[in-house]
């Protein structure tokens, strides 16, 4: 009987000390039981980490994307404004935008009076064969003048561009895209070469510098020749009053002055043109800034779609987690027994087996990141557009992983809590 009170105090004690387990032990205790269960553990992570690194990857590529394209858009001018013809219409059918030659060089050469407007430049293209003795090709030949390559913001890299000399007098010359130049040349030298175009010859006076794909379309993959050679030699067809084109790039005084340019320009048109209200213009206007808000909205979306789409994997994750965390409850179910008997409280097992879900999201996420910012950067590298991550993306994956951990942990947290310590102890 003397030796019942020391021994009760001493349960009592131990009690005690299991009721306060320190968070450094429960971390150490769950980190213990999730290696013990490596394989079980690293399958449970898989749905978080991919969840993860798809959202990363996803949201990086399309920020790189928007960037590149967006460079392409503000190398090419942002302050330009495209005008180009009207549709045809041929037996009540619209047979689409460029069919009719409704535009003139004399139209150019008025909207370049307008107050707002800094340069004009016509241009006349088509689908041409250019040829250089064996080697041949398929490209849009562009006939311009001289103000064509500030407008664009593009330059020759080789040789010169043309002066108003070849325009006036309809020079047989050309400048060729970087695409074209490799394909009849290779790496030897057309500076001074003559090749064909649609049978008639032209000097190679210079290369212009390669500007890529904008749009879906190749700017490297073009020749330019003067407008009055174009006109003459390979089109032939001119307009009632004129020399007809296929449209002309306007460049604005600067980019506050664009919407300007474009409503002065659009009046003097109609005004040329002879269009009174309710008639519809026989041009059309393609505002370049529009473009680039346009594709940037488009590219937005179609990221934060994809991107929530890849997020639904961290769902998939989650129930994982948690399918795993209530088998780990009946595994342990007489550990549980044992540790109420010795006093451990609700909170306490509660805590144990939250403390293991939020881990296994955690580290989950972390590999996630990790991996979507690796192939985040293979796709930049392959492909050829800027790397870009943002803080928002890692942070936003990071946070879901941990509230998927959180919220998948819960149920089977509260299961083994509430478990009776007697009927744990009665299980096998």
């Amino acid at each position: 009987m003397q030796n019942a009170k020391p021994i009760s105090k001493l349960i009592a004690q131990q009690r005690l000390q299991v009721a306060k387990v320190p968070f450094t032990e429960i971390l150490t205790m769950a980190a213990e039981s999730l290696w013990n269960n490596r394989l079980r553990t690293a399958l449970t992570m898989l749905g978080v980490i991919i969840g993860i690194a798809a959202v990363i990857a996803i949201t990086s590529v399309g920020q790189g994307i928007q960037k590149a394209t967006e460079n392409q858009l503000q190398a090419l001018g942002t302050n330009s404004i495209n005008v180009l013809t009207g549709a045809a219409r041929t037996g009540g059918v619209n047979q689409g935008g460029g069919s009719a030659s409704t535009l003139t060089l004399e139209d150019a050469q008025a909207v370049a009076k307008a107050p707002a407007v800094k340069l004009v430049s016509a241009y006349l293209q088509r689908t041409r064969q250019v040829s250089f003795e064996n080697q041949n090709t398929s490209t849009t030949v562009i006939g311009t003048d001289v103000n064509y390559s500030p407008i664009r913001n593009t330059f020759p890299t080789e040789g010169r561009y043309f002066e108003q000399e070849d325009i006036d007098n309809a020079k047989s010359l050309v400048v060729l895209g970087s695409k074209v130049r490799s394909d009849l040349f290779g790496r030897s030298n057309a500076i001074g070469q003559r090749i064909r175009i649609q049978g008639e010859q032209y000097q190679v006076i210079g290369v212009m510098e390669s500007k890529g794909s904008t749009g879906g379309f190749d700017q490297d993959d073009r020749v330019y020749i003067p407008l009055k050679n174009m006109s003459a030699r390979q089109v032939g067809n001119n307009a009632l009053q004129g020399i007809s084109v296929s449209g002309f790039w306007v460049q604005a005084l600067d980019e506050a002055e664009l919407e300007a340019a474009q409503f002065q320009l659009t009046n003097l048109l109609r005004l040329r043109h002879k269009i009174f209200p309710p008639q519809p213009d026989d041009f059309r206007i393609v505002n370049q800034t529009d473009i680039l808000s346009a594709f940037t909205n488009i590219v937005g979306l179609l990221t934060l779609m994809v991107g929530a789409i890849a997020a639904i994997s961290l769902v998939v994750g989650g129930i994982g987690i948690a399918n795993i965390m209530l088998v780990s409850v009946v595994e342990r179910t007489r550990e549980i027994g044992v540790r109420k008997a010795l006093g451990a409280t609700r909170s306490a097992i509660l805590n144990q087996f939250l403390t293991e879900a939020i881990l296994v999201s955690g580290l989950g996420g972390v590999v996630g990141i990790a991996l979507g910012i690796a192939i985040a950067y293979g796709s930049a590298t392959i492909f050829q557009f800027p790397f870009l991550v943002s803080i928002w993306s890692v942070v936003a994956g990071f946070g879901l992983s941990m509230m998927v951990g959180l919220v998948a942990g819960v149920i089977p947290a509260r299961s083994a809590a509430k478990l009776d310590p007697i009927q744990a102890l009665r299980s096998d």
